[in-house]
């Protein structure tokens, strides 16, 4: 029997088609990529990538722009590390959009322009994981409320969307703008070989919505569906990221088209993985669902080993599952307990 390909096994999930396993995929801190080049004994994340059996591939233009400064992002926000009691974090600290109180004030700014990036490196990419499925995208492309809170403040940002604060709406508008054409060009340089456009904005908190679904539907369902539709027509399947609980807005996002929702965060209202299966699992495909919060970082092998089982029988059987921790894997959490995961889910048919 021919053998099947990640890309096979990847499109079969997202098309709630029941692959030979469920597909995997990674996302990690700087402190667990270094454990894991670490035990692999390489400096190449892809050998790390390959050694976990890990089914995705995210392909990048490539940044020719005006060099930046040390530490500064094309938003022109300052990032410095940050220590906590289990690794470190780079966070903003010079929040260049705090003080704007005009439409003037954004038109002034000098925002970064798609120029500034090479798409014509996608095809080679592309080709390089042919056999894998790809990704175009990121958690960071739209990101409208993180995004904008990096150079303005959460608290700011918060209130700018309570408000509906024309600053903000014009600081969406530059940001959706630049993403939407940055996208548009990633598609268009894929050539029908990206399978999977990615995008991301945080609609949720730990126990519910961080807005209204009234609010929600009138400032960023209109930018989320234009993405969607960007990408059904370069033929991809279209996932969002999202943090937290977005329960309420799940028949919303099947409404305007999406395919795969990225995290399901179990431990965040009403995100329990098995009910989303049941209500939405013949229109979504979920990512995620491994614990990031408790079994990942403070539960036993056996705790890891059991949660995989339970989320490939109760949400992967006939498709519809990319299984992955729910979020980066922190860097408290045990070496053992990573692999753990990718050990054992690859080691379950379907």
């Amino acid at each position: 029997m021919r053998a099947v390909s990640p890309k096979e096994r990847v499109l079969a999930a997202v098309n709630h088609i029941q692959p030979d396993r469920v597909p995997l995929d990674y996302l990690g801190t700087p402190e667990i990529n270094a454990a894991l080049l670490d035990y692999f004994r390489t400096k190449d994340m892809e050998v790390v990538l390959q050694g976990l059996g890990v089914d995705l591939r995210t392909v990048a233009p490539a940044y020719v722009g005006p060099p930046l400064q040390p530490g500064y992002d094309i938003w022109g926000v300052e990032r410095r590390p940050v220590r906590n009691q289990a690794g470190t974090y780079d966070e903003p600290c010079n929040f260049p959009f705090k003080n704007m109180q005009s439409l003037e004030e954004v038109e002034r700014y000098p925002w970064p322009s798609v120029d500034w990036f090479d798409f014509s490196v996608i095809p080679e990419q592309c080709k390089r994981y042919k056999e894998y499925g790809i990704v175009f995208g990121s958690m960071g492309v739209m990101d409208l409320i993180n995004g904008i809170a990096f150079g303005r403040g959460v608290e700011q940002t918060i209130l700018d969307i309570a408000d509906e604060n024309p600053v903000y709406l014009a600081l969406a508008e530059k940001r959706f703008s630049f993403f939407l054409e940055y996208s548009r060009r990633g598609l268009e340089a894929g050539r029908g070989m990206i399978d999977i456009f990615f995008v991301g904005d945080d609609y949720g908190t730990q126990r519910g919505l961080l807005m209204s679904p009234t609010k929600w539907r009138k400032l960023f369902a209109p930018y989320l569906k234009q993405m969607i539709d960007l990408g059904h027509a370069y033929d991809c399947k279209v996932m969002l990221h999202s943090c937290g609980s977005t329960r309420a807005l799940m028949d919303d996002f099947i409404a305007l088209g999406l395919d795969i929702y990225e995290t399901v965060q179990p431990e965040a209202e009403g995100m329990n993985p098995e009910e989303l299966k049941k209500l939405y699992g013949d229109k979504l495909c979920f990512h995620g669902t491994i614990s990031t919060q408790r079994t990942l970082p403070f539960g036993t092998v056996e705790d890891v080993k059991s949660e995989v089982r339970q989320r490939i029988e109760t949400v992967g059987r006939g498709g519809g599952l990319i299984l992955a921790p729910a979020h980066n894997i922190q860097p408290d959490t045990k070496l053992e307990n990573v692999l753990a995961l990718y050990n054992t889910a690859r080691e379950i048919p379907l």
